[in-house]
């Protein structure tokens, strides 16, 4: 059986610098926002190409952190608009929600799985004030194109760069330096995966970075002085640690996951699969290769059959989640499609060649 994913394997490579890292920890006596958080942070800001970065405990606060800074910062406030692709995973609905504006969704494109830039142009009214662009599954969303209607209509631009982490542009910008602030995940099954929750928040703004770090420790600008509100939502100084070592292999991993898709995009070849859009870029960097099938109950389980695994991501879209019930009444023809034949392949950069061969061996059988 190949597995759809093997998290095992993947941090088998990092067990001794774990070790090392846990043991160094175990000795510093230091347990919160210690120096390998600082750390990670200058040096995940560097990678980014950005000025700052901040260390939080998920992808989810990493998102409503930088719309709760704004808040205070003036820029935002309860109850203005934020576009959102209507086929993203529901976290990133979740932060507009949860600090308290309103999320609208728009239409997605079939080819990309990214904003169909006609819809988000349609979808601007006096209410809105941010775009929250979501490079899904590991591709940028068109960011020159957004960053023009969002300088147009005097627009604030949050990455969701949950799955793109290394994704960079043709003019050599990097994901999460492509708007005014962005939230990654380092879930372990990111392509920059810590062994537990953890996130973190880039951007440019000094403001922005200052009022973020308060927020994430209490409200707190020094011990038990709370300007804000605040939140508890610190990256763990392990997993700091651990991010610290994984991170110089990003792009090598990174480059191991686009040769594994070049060989599945020229060499799958099936009439009943369609393939995912990709041109060859570093703007893609597979954090899932998502095919779409029109009978996925039917091929899924013939991947299993055949010692396949897989996974569907996502197999209900946002609007209809129980939890979203305010949106059930709207309808989402191609996001709907794409829901209910998306299914992802094994992708990873421990996958061996032979493994790739049977995968796309038993799809073109298919």
């Amino acid at each position: 059986m190949i597995p759809f994913l093997d998290l095992h394997k993947i941090n088998q490579r990092y067990e001794s610098d774990f070790k090392s890292k846990f043991n160094s920890f175990l000795d510093s006596g230091y347990y919160v926002l210690g120096t390998n958080v600082a750390a990670f942070e200058k040096e995940y800001a560097a990678y980014c190409g950005t000025k700052y970065c901040i260390g939080v405990g998920n992808g989810l606060d990493a998102l409503r952190l930088v719309i709760e800074g704004y808040k205070i910062l003036g820029n935002l406030k309860n109850g203005d608009e934020v576009l959102v692709a209507s086929n993203t995973y529901i976290a990133t609905i979740l932060a507009i929600k949860q600090a308290n504006l309103n999320p609208v969704l728009v239409e997605s494109e079939s080819d990309t799985f990214n904003f169909n830039l006609k819809e988000l142009k349609a979808a601007i009214t006096h209410k809105t004030k941010a775009i929250m662009p979501v490079h899904l599954y590991g591709q940028l969303s068109p960011m020159n194109e957004i960053s023009e209607i969002a300088k147009k209509n005097n627009l604030l631009i949050i990455e969701d760069a949950a799955q793109a982490h290394g994704a960079i542009n043709k003019e050599g910008v990097l994901a999460g330096n492509l708007g005014d602030a962005a939230g990654f995940s380092l879930y372990p099954t990111k392509n920059l995966g810590a062994l537990g929750d953890a996130g973190a928040i880039t951007t440019n703004n000094e403001n922005l970075a200052s009022v973020i770090r308060k927020l994430r420790n209490y409200g707190s600008s020094s011990k038990y002085v709370n300007e804000y509100v605040g939140f508890n939502s610190r990256l763990d100084e392990v997993q700091a640690a651990f991010l610290r070592g994984k991170l110089s292999f990003l792009n090598e991993e990174n480059k191991r996951r686009r040769k594994i898709a070049e060989r599945y995009l020229f060499e799958i070849s099936n009439s009943k699969i369609k393939l995912p859009s990709y041109k060859g870029s570093k703007n893609h960097v597979f954090h899932q290769f998502v095919i779409q099938v029109a009978n996925r109950d039917k091929f899924i389980k013939y991947l299993t059959k055949n010692g396949i695994g897989s996974l569907i991501h996502y197999p209900i879209p946002p609007h209809k989640q129980e939890a979203l019930s305010e949106f059930s009444n709207l309808h989402f023809p191609i996001t709907e499609k794409i829901h209910e034949e998306v299914v992802s392949i094994p992708m990873s950069p421990v996958l061996l060649e032979q493994e790739v061969t049977k995968i796309i061996l038993v799809l073109n059988s298919y």
